[in-house]
């Protein structure tokens, strides 16, 4: 269910606006373009605002136009764990939009962050007829399960730094995140709720990567420096 508090954008957008914001847009036929852009609304959600909840009923394939979210759940014991952090140019939630059933995890907003919506019946044309969307539909679930057996592991195996460095390294892949630079806008108390662990231990994780030449640290974000080390860290 959306939140009242949500802007709402319901003006149409432009062809250009959404290859910019959508690279899966780029394979479409000038049809199969004109049909995605009367699907699409944007909406706004402000810092630490529930996007959805698990057990939502959110019938849209989503995009992040601006900001940063968190993908995750919390357990009843109250223990919070990460799924993936989602940065501009990143669409996700594909599976449950395709199975049509209720969201299997929180996404929040880490701070104030802008959304495309695609409705239901526009993602399954698109789906039941553009061979361009289902290209990139098997490329983005691939890469999807790569990431969370990746997170499997390196969640069992790995010590704090490991598990920061690999998580940072994530929101690099350039399938999910295709036009994203090596300069990462995002705070050490953000990368810390996408790594699952405080601030404090954050801190401490991004200055032992930055002491062996993995990224710079620098006001507002990091930059990335060697990210395939960044990727195996650990090992």
């Amino acid at each position: 269910m959306l939140s009242a508090r949500t802007n709402v954008k319901q003006v149409m957008i432009a062809p250009d606006y959404l290859k910019r914001i959508a690279s899966w847009s780029r394979g479409l036929n000038d049809r199969e373009i004109e049909l995605a852009r009367a699907g699409i609304v944007e909406k706004s959600y402000r810092a630490d605002e529930f996007i959805f909840m698990r057990g939502d009923q959110f019938e849209y394939w989503t995009g992040v136009v601006t900001g940063l979210a968190r993908m995750g759940i919390v357990s009843r014991g109250g223990k919070a764990t990460s799924f993936a952090g989602l940065t501009a140019g990143a669409w996700f939630g594909e599976g449950t939009v395709l199975k049509n059933e209720a969201r299997r995890y929180d996404v929040v907003a880490l701070r104030d962050t802008r959304l495309a919506l695609m409705d239901r019946s526009t993602f399954l044309w698109l789906f039941e007829n553009s061979v361009g969307f289902n290209r990139f539909l098997v490329g983005q679930l691939n890469e999807r399960l790569g990431q969370f057996i990746g997170l499997l592991e390196y969640g069992r195996t790995l010590d704090a730094t490991a598990r920061l460095a690999r998580s940072i390294a994530s929101l690099f892949n350039p399938i999910l995140y295709p036009d994203l630079t090596r300069h990462l806008e995002i705070t050490q108390e953000e990368i810390g709720a996408l790594s699952g662990i405080s601030r404090q231990n954050a801190n401490q994780c991004l200055k032992r990567l930055e002491k062996e030449g993995l990224l710079r640290l620098e006001y507002g974000g990091v930059t990335i420096i060697d990210l395939e080390r960044l990727r195996s860290y650990g090992e």
